[in-house]
């Protein structure tokens, strides 16, 4: 898939599904699938930002967290680049899929997840210290003073003071409380982050402080983020790359700046349509999509999206297209990707 660039592999996804079973009748009778995700491929590279966007309901959050194997996908493999379980200490390619659960433990240290829900996600009965602490907990890895000078210092690390230690998540605004959640995540000093849509329950003028919160938690930390959101102007401060996702597949990758100004399929131009523009001057034509986004337990034929596509042709709605290269690191699922002129943003 996409050019491995100068920087070094950290995270390579072939193929992966996920497929949910639909039960029905008292015998709980299995008559179909959910097809969440359905055969995504992508990789990521140390100290790189993915961005992973899509419409709610096109699979990008199952498809973080098959990754990390918080869901157990239906098929397809997962390649961590990892120091924990190499066995001379240099990083080496490890098969997430083929774990035993001991290994999988170790392999956590090494890869973390924020929630989307600041506040679902914390415990109300745990103090802040101790919700901070608890992955150094689990892993049997801070006692004593030792511990908890490194909740003070992640603390500090997401702006908060270290006297918020002794206080309850209730206790706090949901920017602080994505910031416990940020501090939790990078306890065990994880190299891989998968952000699920953390700004997204957040007032607007917060979500700016959290993403440069983040983009300087990389740089510090050295961090890689694999970043799911569906507002594209959140994309677009963060990510370095982009792929965006239609009901369970990757439709179009590209370097962030290429896909918002030269998108390569009809779904990331409607999209970038959709973009708010800062120039009220400004005028441009918004795609709006008509019909319904598929249904994943029964897709059309050929390409998903051809029934919402105003340039679909006759092969569209029987041949499915594959997600090939059609520019020097440009991916895209459309038969007419190398044909279409279409809009970016301005």
């Amino acid at each position: 898939m996409e050019h491995a660039g100068q920087r070094d592999m950290l995270l390579e996804v072939r193929d992966l599904r996920k497929y949910f079973p639909i039960q029905r009748g008292l015998l709980r009778r299995v008559v179909g699938y959910v097809r969440a995700v359905d055969g995504v491929s992508l990789t990521i590279q140390e100290g790189e930002t993915l961005g992973l966007v899509g419409e709610s309901g096109c699979g990008k959050t199952t498809t973080g967290r098959c990754v990390i194997r918080l869901i157990e996908p239906t098929a397809g493999t997962v390649r961590f680049k990892s120091r924990l379980l190499s066995a001379n200490g240099d990083p080496a390619m490890v098969d997430l899929m083929a774990l035993e659960p001991e290994q999988m433990k170790t392999l956590r240290r090494e890869i973390a997840m924020i929630f989307q829900d600041p506040v679902g996600s914390l415990n109300p009965r745990m103090s802040v210290g101790d919700i901070v602490k608890e992955p150094l907990t689990a892993h049997g890895l801070g006692k004593g003073s030792a511990a908890e000078e490194r909740v003070i210092s992640l603390l500090q690390a997401v702006g908060l003071r270290p006297e918020h230690m002794r206080r309850y998540p209730h206790e706090f605004s949901g920017g602080q409380r994505q910031r416990i959640g940020i501090a939790r995540a990078l306890a065990l000093n994880p190299r891989l982050v998968v952000c699920d849509e953390p700004v997204s329950a957040l007032d607007v003028s917060i979500q700016a402080q959290i993403l440069n919160l983040l983009q300087d938690l990389q740089e510090q930390f050295r961090l890689t983020y694999l970043f799911v959101a569906h507002d594209l102007s959140t994309v677009e401060h963060i990510s370095d790359r982009v792929a965006v996702m239609y009901v369970g597949k990757l439709v179009e990758i590209a370097e962030t700046e290429e896909l918002f100004m030269h998108p390569k399929h009809p779904y990331s131009e409607a999209l970038l349509s959709a973009v708010p523009k800062p120039d009220p001057d400004l005028h441009k034509e918004r795609i709006v999509l008509s019909g319904e986004v598929a249904d994943p337990s029964n897709p059309p034929s050929g390409c998903y999206f051809h029934p919402r596509c105003r340039y679909a042709e006759t092969r569209c709605k029987t041949e499915e297209p594959v997600l090939r290269e059609v520019a020097p690191g440009r991916f895209a699922a459309c038969h007419l990707a190398g044909e279409l002129d279409l809009a970016g943003v301005i």
